[in-house]
């Protein structure tokens, strides 16, 4: 047997005794070369210190690269002797030995573009084999650059729009140009043709790429020159330098003061090595402030490499990027685009992806549920939901597991043995607060990249009667109407039940009334399905005004729990009192004449006429106006008090006697009316300081008709000042009880309402209001007074406003 060993030309190790039992095994060399590449497969990753060459790319064809036996340190001819190869990987023989000498030559022309592309450096391995005994060396072939490309544009033209309203100092990033050199031979500088408006600035990526800049020197003015064309130059550093131009083309736009900007600057993102085609990449979004074609924004790559451009695809529209073709971990392992969006004026903002591929984990975790328990009552605590196990068929870190659920659920996972879970609740679980679950088990493996399973599971929580009905509003005012018809529905009530089933059907009920003297019975009632209140009885506004009552809302559970609101009825006025009429006195009593001097100017105060109106509100609003009229025009009627005043000066072409028809209407709907008729006497010499005696007054009544008039005019105030008088003892009577009863005062023409308030002129009295007739006697003379009211100690202006307007009364005859 014979001892078979791998040499790097420093020292030797022996391999496995079978290998080098294959190795010393007389067969065909055939079989022998057979063996030996399968061995060398085998010890191909094998670490040993390996000997580098260089050589320039595109040296011609058996060129001398290295003298072998002295590199590895070899006896002068053992190369020939030991059968020495050169092997590279994937069979393609860039070198060759010299079958003399065994030099190391060059094969064939080599491409550094072609072989490695932009990577840098180019290093090609390979192995030198010596078959007897087996021995093998590490070597690499290192390519070095030369400048052999120029630089070149992807594009002859490049447009840039700039706004008129850029300052100067604005920078502009031109695209930028491709070289297939590396190192120095790569593009290192950019220039422009010379201009006035711009100058260029040369800077580098973050992955060592030169890129150029324009800078704006002066701010542009579009109607001065609309667009500017300039030639731009790219230079590679090779010795001479290689050039490379593009048109740049400067359109002015007008002012667009918004750029686009995206959400963020950079986008990191991970794919994997097997995603499909057409597999969605990620989707960049940037937003423009402006409207109308500013506002609309188109992406595409910036400054792209050709790896770029053909390994993904931008949708213009909607920014979603794409594969365009498979990618390949082992070939390129990360990518960096650079996306631009510009809107229809000529703006745009950019944006940066960085693109790596991930290795494959190609096995998700998988959930296996032994014990699902779905239903759970409330208020429960610590119950076994579920049971499950999990596993994962890849191995190493892409076969260990997590398990998780959400954050925030009122349950946690317990590991009972190895990979089996067991489901339970945290705490005592509330229907009412949330009556089901959807939890979502996820189980995710530690590959990379990671993947998960995930899967949902509901719970739903029974019910227990732990709630009381609760009503809407703890205070219900329900308005209605008088007079309304008997079974009227008023309004509802309502209460909810947070329970379910049974536990959450409401009952009601009315409570007794805190007033005993309530009937409440009689007034209303309740639907005890609905909550639905009805009117037993038509209501009267002047008999009762407003009431409360309680109402109680259970439920069915058991036990059954309840809850209580207060109900207010408010019985809204109708109009359905007509105005009384209380100054004239009317309807049989005394005929009321009221004596005006003839004298006397316009606007002289006549009479009042003073009414009330049992309802309330507009209702008892009353106006006033002239009906009929003895003489049209001499008369009138103050609307809003019932004054009755002369409209011009009178003259002795005046009949004596005038009859009056004044109505008196309210404001409600339909409004309602009364109507009273007064007498008024036309005299002459009224201002005198005394009146004839009783006989004089007899004697002269048959011989003039004005002396008829005057007594008839005594006779009424007198009855006047009695009825006052009745009504003085009523009105005193009536205060006296009202604190015992709600009832109403008895007058003249039936029942006062109890209830009035004074309304600043507009007729309605309170119950206190009170009028005094007097009369005082003399020696040949009487003076006598109109009504003048008494009235009460009220707190406001409206009381001082009637006291003033009765004080105006007075006048030269000393009636008041």
């Amino acid at each position: 047997m014979m001892d078979v060993v791998i040499g790097t030309g420093k020292g030797f190790f022996p391999l496995e005794s079978d290998l080098i039992e294959m190795a010393q095994t007389k067969v065909h060399r055939k079989k022998r070369q057979v063996t030996i590449l399968i061995i060398w497969m085998i010890l191909w990753e094998v670490g040993s210190e390996s000997i580098q060459y260089s050589v320039l790319e595109e040296t011609e064809s058996g060129t001398f690269v290295a003298n072998l036996t002295k590199d590895l340190g070899l006896k002068r001819g053992e190369l020939a002797e030991r059968g020495a190869q050169v092997v590279f990987k994937g069979n393609r023989q860039h070198l060759q030995l010299d079958p003399q000498t065994y030099d190391l030559l060059l094969n064939e022309k080599l491409d550094r573009e072609e072989l490695c592309g932009s990577t840098e450096p180019c290093v090609l391995p390979f192995q030198v084999l010596l078959e007897n005994p087996l021995q093998f060396f590490q070597a690499a072939l290192r390519l070095l650059d030369i400048n052999d490309h120029a630089p070149e544009f992807l594009e002859n033209e490049i447009l840039l729009k700039i706004s008129e309203s850029s300052h100067p100092g604005t920078a502009f990033p031109l695209k930028i140009a491709q070289d297939l050199d590396v190192g120095s031979n790569t593009v290192q500088n950019y220039t422009i043709s010379t201009n006035s408006y711009f100058h260029l600035f040369t800077l580098n990526h973050s992955d060592g790429r030169r890129y150029p800049e324009l800078v704006l020197d002066k701010a542009l003015d579009r109607e001065e020159q609309s667009e500017l064309r300039l030639t731009l130059t790219a230079l590679d550093g090779g010795s001479p330098p290689r050039t490379g131009t593009s048109q740049v083309l400067v359109v002015v736009l007008d002012i667009n003061d918004n750029a686009p900007e995206f959400a963020q600057l950079l986008y990191e993102v991970q794919v994997p090595e097997n995603s499909p085609v057409g597999s969605l990449v990620i989707t960049v979004f940037a937003t423009d402030l402006d409207a109308g074609t500013y506002g609309e924004l188109s992406y595409s790559f910036f400054q792209s490499s050709n790896q770029v451009i053909q390994a993904f695809e931008i949708n213009a529209v909607t920014g979603e990027i794409r594969l365009k073709k498979p990618l390949d971990f082992e070939e390129i392992r990360s990518y960096r685009l650079e996306i631009e969006a510009s809107d229809g004026g000529g703006l745009s903002g950019k944006c940066t992806i960085a693109i790596e591929v991930m290795d494959v984990n190609d096995n998700a975790p998988e959930l296996t549920m032994s014990v699902l328990i779905s239903d759970i009552p409330e208020n429960t605590p610590d119950t076994v939901v579920a049971i499950f196990g999990i596993s994962d068929p890849d191995s190493g870190e892409n076969g260990k597991m997590m398990c998780t659920i959400q954050d925030h659920l009122p349950f946690f996972l317990k590991l009972t043995v190895e990979n089996f879970y067991t489901l339970v609740t945290e705490r005592a679980l509330d229907r009412e607060s949330q009556a089901e679950y959807n939890i979502t088990i996820t189980v995710t493996d530690l590959g990379t990249p990671r993947l998960k399973t995930q899967h949902n599971i509901t719970v739903t929580v029974s019910d227990v009667n732990d709630n009381a009905p609760a009503f809407s509003q703890t205070t219900y005012t329900l308005r209605v109407r008088e007079n309304n018809s008997p079974a009227l529905h008023i309004g509802s009530v309502s209460a909810t039940d947070r329970d379910s089933g049974a536990n959450a059907q409401v009952t009601y009920s009315l409570l007794p009334p805190a007033d005993p003297q309530l009937p409440l019975a009689s007034l209303v009632s309740i639907n005890a399905d609905n909550g639905q209140l009805f009117a037993l009885r038509s209501l009267d506004y002047e008999a009762l005004q407003a009431f409360e009552f309680g109402v109680r809302a259970a439920d069915r559970g058991s036990p059954a729990l309840s809850s209580q609101a207060r109900v207010r009825v408010l019985v809204l006025d109708d109009n359905d009192n007509a105005p009384f009429v209380l100054y004239p006195p009317q309807n049989g009593s005394a005929p009321c004449t009221e004596l005006v001097p003839r004298a006397a100017e316009a606007g002289y105060l006549v009479t009042k006429v003073v009414a009330v109106d049992g309802d309330s509100g507009q209702n008892a609003w009353l106006s006033y106006q002239l009906l009929k009229a003895t003489e049209p025009g001499l008369f009138g009627v103050w609307a809003h008090n019932g004054e009755v005043r002369t409209a011009r000066l009178l003259s002795e072409r005046d009949a004596v006697k005038h009859r009056l028809v004044v109505l008196v209407k309210d404001n409600g709907e339909p409004p309602r009316s009364a109507s009273v008729t007064l007498h008024v006497l036309l005299v002459d010499g009224f201002s005198q300081p005394y009146l004839p005696l009783p006989e004089v007054a007899a004697a002269e009544a048959r011989a003039d008709p004005l002396t008829v008039y005057l007594v008839v005019a005594l006779a009424s105030v007198s009855s006047l000042f009695l009825f006052s008088v009745l009504v003085f003892v009523a009105v005193r009577l009536c205060r006296r009880s009202r604190a015992a009863s709600a009832g109403r005062c008895s007058g003249p023409e039936g029942h006062f309402p109890g209830h009035l308030v004074d309304v600043s002129g507009a007729g309605t009295l309170s119950q206190s209001y009170q009028y005094e007739v007097c009369l005082r006697g003399g020696s040949g003379t009487s003076e006598f007074k109109f009504l003048k009211p008494i009235f009460p100690n009220f707190v406001g202006e409206a009381a001082g406003r009637d006291a003033e307007e009765n004080s105006n009364f007075t006048n030269n005859f000393g009636f008041t």
